[in-house]
């Protein structure tokens, strides 16, 4: 689905990425973790092609990302970012139903669409009257979600969308996004700093550091077979922080 061949990037002159190359395989769900800092939020921005590479190329089903595709290929991409991302001068409905209107979708299409997602979602139709405001934590990340199907996109992308959740919030969503991912047997892309979460939901898992790609694989992979250092320290540290939780 995406390639990235030897892909670079900075901000002000500060290597984000470095060398990158990786392949996102189709009707999968692939990973994206390491910690803060590591190149996943701009690995996004550069899949999204909201942010250009400096050097390398990035392809989509082969095709190169290049400015006169992009507006193409954003539409077969649903993106959730951390919080949701909704306006906040819009109804939870107008958030969901934003590019669907935008390019001329009919009232009756527009609804159906809006009912089937509803469902999936698990969302209560009234709630959509309400304002991003007016909503909990979990409701603006599933109203998010509606707005990411809308358009029934190839690839769903998801920037750390259950961060600011509170536990059992967070536990709940986890499910009912595992069982939507099977279901739908889409391409998807999740980000996270959690190993746990990522093996929960994820076919291949691709651990950063500094901008670099350190191990791709299973979960089993990074757990049974680190490629370095680094990878045992990064699933020891996490597994500690998940008993440590669990003792509480």
């Amino acid at each position: 689905m995406f390639a990235l061949a030897s892909v670079y990037k900075s901000y002000n002159g500060q290597p984000a990425l470095t060398d990158v190359s990786l392949f996102i395989p189709p009707r999968q769900t692939t990973a994206l973790i390491g910690p803060s800092g590591c190149g996943k939020s701009t690995l996004c921005g550069l899949m999204t092609g909201l942010l250009a590479p400096d050097a390398g190329l990035i392809t989509f089903e082969r095709e190169p990302l290049a400015p006169a595709c992009l507006a193409s290929i954003r539409r077969r991409i649903g993106y959730v970012i951390q919080e949701g991302g909704l306006f906040p001068h819009f109804t939870s409905l107008a958030n969901v139903t934003l590019m669907a209107r935008h390019i001329g979708w009919s009232r009756q299409k527009v609804d159906n669409r809006v009912k089937e997602l509803a469902s999936l979602a698990r969302l209560p139709r009234q709630i959509l009257s309400r304002y991003p405001a007016e909503l909990s934590g979990g409701q603006r990340q599933r109203v998010s979600l509606m707005r990411a199907l809308m358009l029934d996109p190839d690839v769903l992308l998801l920037d750390e969308p259950l961060s600011a959740l509170d536990p059992l919030v967070r536990s709940e969503l986890q499910d009912d996004l595992a069982a939507i991912f099977e279901r739908l047997k889409k391409t998807v892309i999740i980000v996270t700093h959690d190993i746990n979460e990522a093996a929960f939901f994820a076919d291949q898992l691709i651990l950063l550091r500094a901008g670099r790609v350190v191990q791709a694989g299973t979960a089993d992979d990074l757990f049974d077979q680190p490629a370095e250092p680094f990878v045992s320290q990064f699933v020891r540290a996490q597994q500690v922080r998940a008993r440590m939780r669990a003792d509480l």
